[in-house]
């Protein structure tokens, strides 16, 4: 055997030990338009459902239990530093949303865990995602946050015109526990984030004219 192909089968020892695919089928992906940009520091779950047309950067996790769901859409941008962790419960991510830039977290690791991620948000700077979670689409966790069983209420993309209409934002740094936010709401904290803190996103963001 060549030494090439003994290293290779090396580094894909491990691997098929933790149920992750092998380069191999990680490069393989990109037969559906995925762009793979380094396959050995990439780590996929052999059980997680993957979509088309995503772009994984380096050091990118994404592992799931046989018993849980890793369901990925289109379009999604994982930058460095994204975990992403389905073992007691499902993980659902829709399409066109960006992760990471800073690292971000999600862990369905607790009884009755439940993470929901809608289309075009955006999690950046660290932000961990835990519990029965729900963001809905054009949402945003912005800083090292924790959030944990929240609901974010999905709604027009962060670009939109109308910032009020936009999916609800939390920003900053520190915890967000049991958390319901509706369309256009944005909570700015440092340490624990509270309801009464929320604000209307025009507050921060004038609506574009007309």
């Amino acid at each position: 055997m060549r030494p090439d192909l003994d290293l290779l089968s090396a580094l894909n020892a491990p691997r098929r030990a933790a149920d992750l695919l092998t380069i191999e089928e990680v490069l393989g992906l990109a037969s559906r338009g995925n762009v793979i940009f380094d396959p050995f520091s990439v780590l996929i779950s052999r059980h997680a459902r993957i979509g088309e047309g995503n772009v994984f950067h380096p050091c990118v996790t994404l592992t799931c239990t046989a018993s849980a769901v890793l369901s990925l859409g289109d379009r999604n941008v994982f930058h460095t530093g994204t975990l992403m962790a389905a073992e007691t419960g499902p993980i659902s991510i829709g399409h066109g949303n960006q992760f990471g830039e800073g690292g971000f977290t999600a862990k369905a690791n607790s009884p009755q865990a439940r993470i929901v991620i809608g289309d075009g948000g955006r999690y950046l700077g660290g932000a961990s995602v835990f519990g029965q979670t729900e963001l809905g689409s054009g949402t945003q966790v912005l800083g090292a946050i924790t959030v944990d069983r929240c609901t974010l209420a999905g709604g027009t993309a962060f670009s939109g015109p109308d910032p009020d209409l936009r999916g609800s934002v939390l920003k900053g740094s520190g915890t967000a526990r049991g958390l319901v936010l509706g369309v256009g709401q944005v909570i700015a904290g440092s340490g624990a984030f509270r309801l009464e803190d929320a604000k209307p996103q025009s507050f921060f963001h004038p609506k574009v004219a007309p």
